[in-house]
């Protein structure tokens, strides 16, 4: 079984560099902070902003108040890099985040809240700055750490363009761990544990698929449900994940597919295909309606629905592009494409500041300063998103309800949300032109005759067994419930 509490979750990915500066006990001294680059300038690869989790902590009533109940980070622990993925310590949360006081702060601040916290694992590759690493660079061949990597010849060129060891992408400052040895292994279930035990709700595990031993992971499943059985474990899986979904592995992946194909349906022909080419996002085909559902269909029944339920839906992150620049800008598409996460079977993840808007191309302009002035703010993204929120939070059908199309053609989609027999029915209108909303209801309800649209409040007299008689705006969602 999947966590149940995921299944109600919104997800808010959190990028810690860029997303507050905070006050805090171990907030970082102001000689260092003088040296962060200003929070409103271009991000570059090597340059610190300062954001901290005092910050953050600060910032979740902002959080709770969007509708999210739920945060993903990414990485924490200490390490050189403003994106954290090169871990020195991982029984450390970094100082420049305020160190293990700021984190365990944030989490029962969190906790009060009722938002979860889930954290990034990366396990397949390190810092040349860890303490193993560091003790075979010191001592060579005689080291005792020699089998927690894979070294292929003497003298390290660590600081070379190439590394003569495995490495992630062959890059010096990520040294891949040997997880064949023992020690390494009992050293990683060792940090997973621990932080369990800290209080966090789950692990979001990075490229998993470069660990390629179901043991490793079977029995990080078993150590950490251990511990907590309602833990959250997803994995970074950007296509196909049937080998890690059998039930023994994780508990469900990021749902990249779901998101191409909402940007392929939403995004239509202005998408910019060229940004999304570029990244992880690979190409984006566009998708009418028919086809847009097909694909989601296949995603819904490849997968055990328990999982289905679990999936971190998501279209960008820090890896992407961001969703208003793959819009072009365009806040009326963004809006839809955030509200169709919300009405989907799956968990619907949002990566900061894609809710109000923040443009973004390739890394490192993917990973802005989070835009605290509301002036910059595009306002029919933010409402969206916190309606949506609100809307997902109190109608159960969109947490639980299976997918049912009901009608699909051009640029037009309705379909159900059902659970025995009651039903709500969602009606996308991604087109430039007002739709007449004619929905042949097929049996979603078994009794009603008024439908009353949530988001607005419009209602409509349902005849013939049919949803119509409403005038649904250019690119626009609605969702309907039927009363008697």
């Amino acid at each position: 079984m999947t966590p149940d509490w995921v299944k109600d979750a919104v997800f808010y990915q959190i990028f810690p560099d860029r997303f507050a500066r905070g006050e805090g006990p171990l907030a970082m001294p102001a000689p260092l902070a003088a040296h962060f680059e200003s929070w409103d300038s271009p991000p570059t690869l090597r340059g610190f902003k300062g954001g901290n989790l005092w910050g953050v902590a600060q910032k979740l009533d902002y959080i709770k108040d969007m509708g999210f109940n739920a945060i993903y980070f990414c990485p924490i622990f200490a390490s050189t890099a403003n994106h954290r993925y090169h871990t020195t310590d991982y029984f450390q949360i970094d100082p420049m985040l305020g160190g293990n006081a700021a984190f365990a702060h944030l989490l029962e601040e969190a906790h009060k809240r009722g938002i979860r916290v889930v954290l990034d694992a990366v396990f397949n590759h390190c810092s040349r700055g860890h303490f193993a690493f560091q003790n075979i660079l010191e001592n060579g061949p005689k080291s005792p750490y020699l089998k927690w990597f894979h070294v292929f010849g003497w003298p390290l060129n660590a600081y070379e363009r190439r590394a003569n060891y495995a490495a992630w992408w062959d890059n010096p400052e990520l040294p891949k761990f040997n997880t064949d040895t023992p020690e390494v292994r009992e050293y990683l279930f060792a940090v997973a544990e621990h932080w369990v035990r800290q209080g966090i709700d789950g692990w979001r595990l990075d490229v998993p698929n470069e660990i390629n031993d179901d043991s490793f992971w079977q029995e990080f499943r078993c150590r950490v449900k251990a511990i907590n059985p309602q833990a959250y474990i997803v994995g970074e899986i950007w296509e196909d994940a049937d080998r890690w979904l059998q039930g023994d592995q994780f508990d469900a992946v990021m749902n990249y597919p779901l998101g191409r194909a909402v940007l392929g349906f939403v995004g239509d022909t202005l998408l910019d295909r060229d940004l999304a080419a570029k990244s992880g996002l690979g190409r984006v085909e566009t998708l009418q309606a028919l086809a847009f559902s097909h694909r989601l269909e296949h995603l819904f029944e490849r997968y055990d629905w328990e999982i289905v339920r679990a999936q971190m839906n998501i279209m960008s992150s820090h890896d992407t592009p961001r969703l208003f620049s793959l819009m072009r800008a365009d806040a009326q598409r963004s809006a839809l494409a955030l509200a169709l996460l919300y009405t989907l079977p799956g968990v619907p993840t949002v990566y900061y500041g894609d809710e109000v808007g923040l443009p973004g191309g390739h890394d490192p302009d993917n990973r802005r300063g989070m835009p605290w002035d509301e002036g910059q703010w595009q306002q029919p993204v933010v409402e969206t998103v916190r309606r949506m929120s609100q809307l997902r939070h109190s109608v159960p059908l969109l947490r639980r309800g299976r997918y049912q199309r009901l009608y699909a053609q051009d640029r037009r989609l309705a379909f159900a949300r059902v659970e025995g027999e009651e039903g709500v029915v969602v009606t996308v209108n991604a087109s430039e032109e007002p739709w007449p909303v004619l929905i042949p209801l097929h049996g979603v309800w078994s009794r009603g005759e008024v439908a009353v649209e949530l988001l607005s409040g419009a209602e409509v007299t349902c005849q013939g067994g049919s949803l119509q008689g409403y005038a649904q705006g250019p690119f626009s969602l609605a969702v309907w419930h039927l009363r008697g």
